[in-house]
This record gives C-alpha cells, sequence and structure tokens, in this order.
C-alpha cells in the first residue's frame, strides 16, 4: 500500500502523534485531511512549513460529539468526494484518584478514545463497505492489558477500542477493508507530559510516526512499539490478579 492520490483522515492532528503522523505525510503524495478541537496550532505547523500546494484541509472537531463529525465528514465529501485512509488518532487520558475520582473523567475519556472511533466508523462505513475498500487505522495504547493505578479509566478505554477494532477487523475482512489497530508505548507528546511517574523508553512523537506509517505501508494488523515495551506488557498482562496487585501496590509505595 502507498499514500499516492489517497485522502488521508487524520484526528487529533495538532499535536503529538497525530502532528508528528500529518507532517510527515506532507512528504508523500497524498491529500491530508487534518481534524482538532485547536485548528489554531495546526495552521501553526503548517505555516511553518510553508506548502504552496496540495494544501491540507483543516477542519475544527470534537470527536467526543457526534454531530460534529457527521459536519466534518459532510465537508470532506464536497472537496474530496472521499476518505481512503482514516488514521483515528484522537486521545486523551486523566490521572484520576480517590481524591479527586469524577464519573465526568470517564465520560470525557471514552468520549474521545472509544466514541470518538466508533462515531467515524459509523460515517465511513457506509461508503467503504460500498466501494469494498478503505483502511480504518484506530489509536489504541499498549496500556489496553491491565488497570493500571491513577489511570483506570485511560486503561478501560484503550482496553475497549482495541478489543472493537479487534471484532471489526474480522467482519470486514470479507468486504476488503483493512483495519490496523496502533498500540504505542510511552510517547512525549503534550499528554505525558503531565505525567509525575517515570515513563520507561519514552519515544519522540516523530520516531512512532515513522513506525505508524511504516507499518501502515504493510498493511500490518497490529503496530505496536517499541519491542521492549511490547514484551514487558505481555508479561505484565500474564500475571495472575493476586500478584500483579501486589506488585502494583510495592510500586505506589
Amino acid at each position: 500500500m502507498n499514500f499516492n492520490n489517497k485522502v488521508v483522515l487524520i484526528t487529533g492532528a495538532s499535536t503529538g502523534i497525530g502532528k508528528a503522523i500529518a507532517q510527515k505525510l506532507m512528504n508523500e503524495n497524498c491529500k491530508l485531511v487534518l481534524l482538532s478541537r485547536r485548528t489554531e496550532l495546526i495552521e501553526e505547523y503548517l505555516n511553518q512549513a510553508q506548502l504552496t500546494n496540495n494544501k491540507p484541509l483543516i477542519l475544527k472537531c470534537d470527536v467526543s460529539k457526534k454531530e460534529e463529525i457527521v459536519s466534518a465528514y459532510k465537508q470532506i465529501k464536497e472537496k474530496f468526494g472521499k476518505v481512503d485512509i482514516a488514521i483515528l488518532n484522537a486521545g486523551i487520558g486523566h490521572h484520576v484518584t480517590v481524591e479527586n475520582y469524577n464519573s465526568q473523567f470517564a465520560e470525557e475519556t471514552f468520549g474521545t478514545n472509544i466514541f470518538g472511533i466508533v462515531y467515524w466508523v459509523e460515517q465511513l462505513l457506509p461508503e467503504f463497505v460500498k466501494r469494498r475498500e478503505g483502511i480504518i487505522v484506530g489509536v489504541s495504547s499498549l496500556a489496553d492489558n491491565r488497570g493500571y493505578s491513577g489511570s483506570g479509566f485511560y486503561c478501560a478505554s484503550k482496553a475497549a477500542a482495541s478489543i472493537y477494532l479487534e471484532g471489526l477487523r474480522v467482519e470486514l475482512k470479507p468486504y476488503g477493508i483493512k483495519v490496523i489497530t496502533i498500540k504505542p508505548g510511552f510517547v512525549k507528546t503534550p499528554m505525558t507530559d503531565k505525567n509525575e511517574f517515570k515513563m520507561p523508553l519514552l519515544m519522540p512523537a516523530e520516531k512512532a510516526a515513522h513506525i505508524i506509517i511504516d507499518g501502515i505501508k504493510k498493511e500490518k494488523r497490529v503496530i505496536q512499539f517499541p519491542w521492549q515495551m511490547v514484551l514487558i506488557s505481555r508479561l505484565v498482562g500474564l500475571l495472575p490478579g493476586s500478584l500483579y496487585e501486589w506488585l502494583a501496590m510495592k510500586t505506589k509505595t
């Protein structure tokens, strides 16, 4: 697969992994659609790139709000007629403890991390099925393997995303539609910059974007990285619940 003449949609394109993917795809001969709640940040890095032609379409869109996705998709169809590859990258996370516990954090996290994918798939699917082609790329996380203290909502939302994408992959295979799951470890972004704990093997967003784009070109089912964190997450996922909880408590103290 290559990106030549493809219409590529990227959500959460203002910062972090989404921004890095967008910047790298500017070197490919594709038509970019960049979405974010903060479009001024997209405008900022596009101005620095000084593009003379094939400028991306920029749309303001909160992926947790279905009506905004419906409106954005209508505008994309009017300009390009279709979407070929949807990189559903938008994501948020909150550090939630007993002291600040609030269901609003869950609503925001699931609204972006899972419904932000579901709502987009709902728009894209009829046209993809009709054409019997298309690629859906959903960004999950290696944190989908356990419920980590202070990140329960985030881990649960990413676990839901991974399972949802896996089921979708099976359902859509007969229609020629590819579903790819992205599962990064720690990547340096404005979201991880807020973390106060140690993040092993923290990776620059630019390197993560390179791995993701390369994996999409190879049409991998699952793109997960770095390999050291993949191995660690698998081992942690295999631990008996009682042992995992004991280790988690020891780490907290």
